[in-house]
């Protein structure tokens, strides 16, 4: 494994961890003051102060991405869909001219909730199927853009609204139909969030490799855990094995960023950004 005692150029901060504190351009400029070496924006932060403000910000601050959030949310009715392909293709778009490394995909839950005004449906098969379609389609446009999709499964509490891929395996089943050659193009974000209660994990970060290990988020599990949406914890504060499951994706040969996701509405996001920003330094370097 990788020591991270010493420094945290390994350390990237995913901009939903201190969004409450300030917008892109303040997240940048205080992700330098730390020395913190990469980002990785959510797509409202970067529509509220403008893609090309965004694209100085970042570059302003001599910092790299670990990914770009999110594209997906493909489950949607025939006079929606069109809207879907659309804002995928944007996001594709954006990624780029952020210069991300991937795009993370969230891919979607039932129709009426991952486009809302879509008919209302309880068809999970139905969803999962529309997500495959969206991510092969979606592939084509991103494939000539030279942009990788990271599929993020989520846990299964997020099946109906954000999510109907819950598992490694159903993601990694999904890589094998759509791109089958392995070509790089098509590969998992893998959130320690979603993932860590998963039997299958370790068996399923070694069917994934280091050629479709796209992105890494870390946080952790509380317990007890007062929202299941917003209420992650700081590295260390839960329940989650980090170290045990970094050894796991650095012995396929992921050496990547350890990106810091964290949803925090009543602890983390109300405490100043550079706190924040010094703790997750600290606990990238004593416990991820």
């Amino acid at each position: 494994m990788r020591d991270f005692t010493r420094d945290h150029r390994a350390l990237s901060i995913n901009t939903a961890t201190v969004r409450k504190q300030g917008d892109l351009v303040a997240i940048t400029e205080a992700c330098a003051r730390a020395e913190i070496k990469a980002i990785s924006p959510w797509r409202d932060q970067v529509a509220a102060v403008g893609l090309n403000r965004a694209v100085a910000a970042v570059k302003d601050a001599g910092l790299e991405l670990s990914g770009y959030c999110r594209g997906g949310m493909f489950p949607a009715d025939a006079a929606r869909l069109q809207e879907a392909n659309d804002d995928n293709r944007r996001a594709v778009d954006e990624a780029v001219a952020l210069g991300a490394p991937c795009l993370v995909l969230v891919v979607g839950g039932l129709p009426q909730y991952s486009r809302p005004g879509s008919a209302a449906s309880k068809d999970i098969d139905a969803a999962r199927a529309m997500v495959e379609d969206g991510i092969a389609t979606l592939l084509e446009y991103s494939r000539q853009a030279g942009l990788p999709l990271a599929i993020e499964p989520l846990h299964p509490m997020y099946a109906a609204d954000r999510a109907c891929v819950n598992t490694m395996s159903q993601a990694l089943d999904i890589c094998d139909r759509v791109d089958p050659e392995r070509t790089g193009m098509l590969g998992l974000a893998v959130d320690v969030y979603h993932v860590w209660w998963d039997p299958e994990l370790k068996e399923q970060i070694r069917r994934t490799g280091q050629d479709r290990l796209l992105a890494y988020h870390v946080c952790d599990w509380l317990v007890p855990t007062t929202d299941l949406l917003l209420d992650r914890g700081m590295m260390g504060d839960g329940v989650i094995d980090l170290r045990g499951i970094r050894q796991e994706v650095e012995a396929v040969g992921f050496a990547g960023y350890s990106e810091v996701e964290i949803f925090s509405e009543n602890n983390w996001w109300k405490k100043p950004m550079e706190e924040v920003l010094a703790t997750c330094i600290e606990r990238h370097r004593t416990v991820v």
